[in-house]
């Protein structure tokens, strides 16, 4: 419906249009969120007279009407939203009110060109449990984050433990594999050196009997005949000559 105004506020609008931008200041209003939380929330509104006619005999007093109707906005946006999704989506709230209350302002004459929320005040008792939340993960986290380095340290120690160990061990084994080496080496060497020892007293005794044979055959022993160094020495009687008694001089 058309409202008549005084020439005086049509002229004061007339001297407005065109204006860069005008500006109205929300008061804080109350407003309910979707989680039954109670906020208190104030901002400013920005927007341009563009037909003045239209401003003045469409709607009375356009501020005010601006700010009504940014402010009933507010509480419908915000109101199906938790106070947390207010808290972290301010330019969401934002856009959303611009494009509603410019809607709405189409037929006034103007053009709301911004709409900013400015304070969102949650009561005392809210703010101070959301602090102590705030405060008791701030704790969670450092504790888990000491947890987690405490976690890690312990890890990395067992594992230069491990490493030292297999390290040690290692070494124990090349030493070991060393020493077996070295003391196979050594009972090679022994071994072959008893073996050509032993080969060569053998082949010597060997030597040495064939000898005593050939010496036993080929030597001739000459005792008195009839003598018992025969028994004695062990002769054998093919190696023995016996020595016949010579006879007396002078006789025939």
């Amino acid at each position: 419906m058309r409202l008549s105004h005084p020439v005086s506020a049509l002229l004061v609008l007339v001297s407005l249009a065109g204006a860069s931008r005008l500006n109205a200041q929300i008061k804080p209003g109350d407003v309910i969120t979707k989680d039954n939380a109670m906020v208190k929330v104030d901002g400013i509104a920005f927007f341009q007279v563009l037909d003045a006619a239209q401003a003045s005999y469409e709607v009375n007093h356009l501020e005010t009407a601006i700010l009504n109707l940014t402010m009933t906005n507010i509480r419908t946006v915000m109101g199906s939203m938790d106070l947390d999704e207010l808290l972290s989506q301010r330019d969401e709230i934002n856009h959303r009110l611009l494009k509603v209350v410019d809607d709405a302002t189409h037929n006034w004459g103007v053009k709301v060109t911004r709409i900013e929320i400015k304070d969102i005040e949650p009561p005392r008792d809210l703010v101070d449990a959301m602090a102590r939340q705030m405060k008791a993960e701030r704790d969670k986290r450092a504790n888990i984050l000491e947890a987690e380095g405490i976690k890690q340290s312990q890890i990395l120690q067992a594992e230069g433990v491990k490493q030292s160990e297999i390290l040690k061990a290692e070494g124990d084994a090349q030493a070991r594999v060393t020493r077996a080496t070295a003391e196979a080496k050594a009972i090679e060497v022994v071994s072959n050196a008893a073996e050509s020892y032993f080969k060569e007293r053998a082949e010597t005794s060997k030597r040495l009997d064939v000898l005593n044979n050939i010496l036993a055959e080929q030597t001739k022993f000459i005792i008195p005949a009839g003598s018992d160094l025969v028994n004695v020495l062990g002769l054998d009687d093919r190696n023995v000559v016996p020595l016949k008694p010579s006879s007396p001089k002078g006789q025939a």
